[in-house]
């Protein structure tokens, strides 16, 4: 088995619950894949543990089903078997009955699914709370599943459950650092530049990169994995929009797709697929922010520091990315087997999809761009992409990433991937942007560079940018 890496944060806090004298009810969301049961796996794996997970919603589920499913993975941790469960009300009255006076983790995976045939499902399970679980004080109770929105709505936001809630954890992805590490975890050697491929393909997604064969290449990898007929992600895609959004799936796929090209305002999205604006498409674009696929990039106001109006959604899931933009525009020749002895760099386009991803993998990791600017989190007082509307009083301007700090320093910062070393036309960029960013007296502006595969010399001649980054020092450091 993969050793667990990473998470350090989000085990504290749960290790924490251990030394409260009273039970802890636990919510854990995040996107599918991203180790929401491995977290509590890690946490679990010194105690004693049930660990219940619902099936897949089909169109033969029945709460029958869901109920004695169940009872059969108790009867798989127990031995106990022979048991039949007429409603989940008496399920979770034997499941409290078991566990009275031990300390033991329990864990409801996929909640969402358990609870899909019955309107009742959470009434219940409220009741078993409130009059059986929480009366163990050693007992934690952790609820998670992918469908963070039902969860968010159901759970998290319902006043059934208001102040029984001891702990909410999103899970988002790894960090750079504990990518890299994964990598190694599973035995890939890879190279600066495979590192990079591979995690523009997987960003920090663990059971993505535990994908990876290390007995193959990066290449070999990648075309197995995206470009084989049976290549577990070709296929992943239909897999996470029916499992998670079921019959609206053909929507989010639209809004999706709509992303693309780069963010888009709400009015340009509802635009582009046809869907007339409405509190309904919020829902929507909502759903896919808390399944983590989507993020809301806010400008703001540089006097109030205050967020503006002004708002873009991008697609911030890097392998939806990679789907969508390469993929599935080639699904028909991948399923006809095409390109199984073709090799990857012979593949059109295939440099120019990875520098497509490289803009994503900076803004997930804006911590470590922070750090090279030496930039402690106290100072900032806003950072984001940065966009500014044309008026008649000020021309449009689009930031890929600005850091504003508490003592007046806007941080402009550039993110350029190029396969050859950047040349001197960046400068003349970023000054055009900066000529057209309408910023208070007083302020001070430092152009940042952050890029991959090198910098020619006369842009380090220059001395325009007063900060060079290259992400490959960030992939070496992280090794």
């Amino acid at each position: 088995m993969v050793p667990f890496i990473g998470r350090r944060e989000e085990l504290d806090k749960l290790n924490q619950l251990t030394k409260k004298k009273m039970a802890s009810f636990v919510v854990v969301t995040g996107r599918r894949r991203i180790g929401k049961s491995r977290l509590v796996e890690e946490f679990a794996k010194d105690k004693t543990f049930f660990s219940f997970s619902g099936l897949v919603p089909t169109q033969g589920t029945t709460l029958q089903s869901q109920l004695d499913d169940f009872a059969r993975q108790f009867a798989e941790q127990t031995g106990v078997s022979g048991l039949k469960f007429q409603d989940w009300g008496a399920a979770f009255t034997f499941l409290a009955q078991q566990v009275q006076s031990k300390q033991v983790v329990i864990l409801l995976d996929e909640i969402s699914w358990m609870g899909s045939r019955d309107p009742d499902f959470l009434g219940k399970l409220k009741t078993a709370w409130d009059l059986q679980f929480k009366k163990n004080p050693k007992l934690i109770l952790i609820v998670c599943g992918s469908v963070s929105s039902w969860i968010e709505k159901n759970i998290v936001s319902s006043t059934g459950f208001l102040g029984r809630i001891s702990l909410k954890i999103t899970l988002n992805e790894l960090s750079l650092t504990e990518s890299c590490r994964l990598l190694r975890a599973v035995g890939m050697r890879a190279s600066i530049q495979e590192q990079f491929m591979i995690l523009s393909i997987t960003g920090g997604v663990p059971w993505y990169i535990e994908l990876f064969n290390p007995s193959l290449t990066t290449s070999e990898n990648i075309k197995k994995l995206c470009f084989d007929p049976d290549g577990i992600l070709v296929d992943e895609f239909n897999h996470i929009f029916y499992d998670l959004f079921a019959r609206r799936s053909d929507l989010f796929r639209k809004i999706a797709l709509s992303l693309v090209t780069g963010s888009k305002e709400y009015s340009e999205i509802s635009e582009s697929i046809g869907y007339q604006s409405s509190g309904s498409l919020s829902d929507y674009l909502n759903d896919l922010m808390m399944a983590g696929f989507l993020e809301q990039d806010a400008s703001w106001n540089l006097v109030t520091k205050k967020a503006s109006k002004l708002r873009k959604y991008r697609l911030r899931d890097n392998y939806l990315r990679f789907y969508l933009k390469y993929i599935q525009g080639d699904i028909d020749r991948i399923k006809k087997g095409q390109y199984k002895k073709s090799s990857l760099s012979s593949f059109p386009g295939i440099d120019s999809i990875f520098g497509f991803q490289f803009e994503n993998l900076v803004l997930n990791n804006r911590e470590l761009i922070q750090q090279k600017l030496s930039l402690r989190s106290d100072e900032i007082t806003y950072d984001n992409p940065f966009f500014q509307r044309k008026t008649t009083t000020q021309k449009g301007c689009q930031i890929d990433y600005m850091i504003q700090n508490k003592y007046g320093t806007l941080f402009v910062c550039e993110i350029k991937f190029s396969r050859n070393k950047i040349g001197i036309d960046v400068v003349r960029d970023v000054q055009e942007k900066i000529k057209n960013l309408k910023h208070p007296k007083g302020f001070s502006l430092n152009p940042v560079l952050i890029h991959v595969n090198g910098v020619q010399d006369d842009v380090f001649d220059s001395g325009y940018f007063s900060e060079i980054v290259d992400f490959s020092d960030l992939l070496t450091e992280a090794r």
